[in-house]
């Protein structure tokens, strides 16, 4: 796709995500993943709690909080 401006999002980078994603989870064991992120540094470790939250702050609203 190269360097077309794809709008809102990137579905090129998305796809290349997900696919990675699921080789992870496809080529690793659970295990494995938890002592990959237990490895991680105090730094890398702020970095994903401080992500952590910025994620759960743009989540959805609850669904009692939705408008139908």
């Amino acid at each position: 796709m190269g360097d077309k401006n794809q709008g809102e999002g990137n579905r090129e980078a998305d796809r290349r995500y997900r696919r990675a994603v699921r080789e992870t989870v496809r080529e690793t064991t659970e295990e494995e993943r938890a002592r990959a992120a237990r490895d991680l540094t105090p730094e890398e470790q702020e970095e994903a709690r401080h992500a952590e939250e910025q994620g759960k702050a743009k989540g959805r609203p609850a669904s009692s909080e939705r408008e139908i």
